[in-house]
């Protein structure tokens, strides 16, 4: 798979496209640091603009998105490890609560997944990514707002949607191919050294293919080796294919830390979990428009354009790959250096400041990539309420 791919109304356009500086992602040991840069331009820009660079002669392949692969499954069938019956089974009571709830959490959770309400990372642990999807899916379906799981959430949840939850997965040598890269240096500097951002693992390429925290693979499946080709294992069956129309419409609510997806109707298509900005380095405001998409794109750390980050060491371009900064998709907007991105670390989306630009979850960001065109608009509204 080439090391970018852009969406068919960027195809005319040259590949050879410019990287701005868009302030994000709070500095964190061991993860992926910096500012989201990435945009594809038909003819050279301004010298102000940092050049994307292509990856190295004799590079690694950069993998295939998990998101981007084929269906996994001819039809629909419940896993038959014992582990997923409480999943598959499970009811909504108001007097289950801790580790008894969690099987419904994990029900809830890849319902609201497939709706395109996401949570996030399917983990089974509730908390405030869940709360403001469930929300969103009551108001979108005339139930309270509140975000409080009820029976009438659970009824609303499963009236259109009876396939099972779980699936049995076995791992396939296309799965262990890699190349992984074992451990993901921290900084700048280290990851520019890289001649790939890969998965670190073949657990980490799972759990991004099925949308789930590592750990919850791994309860599910204890002793289970992810390394292995043929190795069984039980997994939730989440979102796939696209949204139900082309978006016309995205809003960003800085306040909710959510994106919603609007058809021309105004009806929504999707919600998605968000990091967008801090009160430090806030996102844009207003009304923008989408400018272009790009998928695997490279990231260019610039000291002339960035306020953070090794300015010593001069400017910085670091290859594609889930765990590159920017994630698998970069959806640039018309605020130049602004733009909506996949992340490297989807549990922390929607949980912690940006300096700027909108992070979505890899597999969130990849669904909105491949229904929106150019000229969308991207409504910012609400304050952001965490610092950087």
């Amino acid at each position: 798979m080439p090391a970018r791919q852009v969406t068919s109304f960027c195809a005319a356009l040259a590949l050879g496209g410019m990287l701005a500086a868009c302030d994000d992602f709070k500095p964190k040991s061991n993860a992926a640091q910096g500012a989201p840069v990435a945009s594809v331009a038909p003819a050279p820009q301004p010298a102000t603009q940092a050049e994307i660079a292509a990856p190295a002669p004799g590079a690694a392949p950069t993998p295939t998105p998990a998101d981007a692969r084929a269906p996994l499954a001819a039809g629909p069938a419940a896993s038959s490890d014992p582990r997923a019956a409480p999943i598959e089974s499970s009811a909504f009571s108001a007097a289950r609560s801790g580790p008894a709830q969690t099987p419904l959490l994990i029900k809830v959770e890849v319902l609201l997944d497939r709706a395109h309400f996401s949570p996030g990372v399917i983990d089974g642990r509730g908390g405030a990514n869940l709360k403001r999807a469930l929300a969103a899916f009551e108001q979108a379906h005339g139930l309270a707002a509140d975000g409080n799981l009820n029976q009438a959430d659970v009824d609303a949840l499963t009236a259109d949607d009876k396939a099972p939850i779980t699936q049995d997965y076995v791992i396939t040598p296309d799965d262990e191919k890699g190349p992984f890269i074992g451990a993901l240096p921290s900084g700048f500097v280290a990851q520019a050294k890289l001649d790939h951002l890969g998965y670190l693992s073949p657990l980490q390429e799972m759990a991004e293919r099925f949308h789930m925290d590592p750990a919850l693979i791994k309860s599910l499946n204890p002793g289970a080796d992810f390394t292995v080709t043929g190795t069984r294992i039980v997994v939730v069956r989440p979102a796939s294919g696209g949204l139900a129309a082309p978006v016309a419409r995205i809003e960003v609510d800085k306040t909710a830390n959510q994106l919603r997806a609007l058809d021309v109707g105004g009806k929504i298509l999707a919600v998605f979990p968000a990091t967008v900005g801090s009160t430090e380095r806030p996102a844009p405001s207003g009304q923008w428009a989408v400018k272009s998409v790009t998928t695997n794109p490279n990231y260019v750390y610039d000291p002339s354009r960035l306020t953070f980050g090794p300015a010593e060491k001069g400017k910085l371009t670091i290859q594609p790959g889930p765990n590159n900064p920017v994630g698998t998709t970069w959806i640039a907007l018309t605020k130049e250096t602004y733009g909506i991105h996949g992340s490297p670390d989807p549990t922390r989306v929607g949980k912690t400041a940006s300096h700027g630009c909108v992070r979505l979850t890899n597999w969130d960001a990849a669904t909105l990539g491949r229904s929106v065109k150019k000229g969308v608009p991207v409504i910012f509204v609400g304050v952001e309420k965490t610092a950087a």
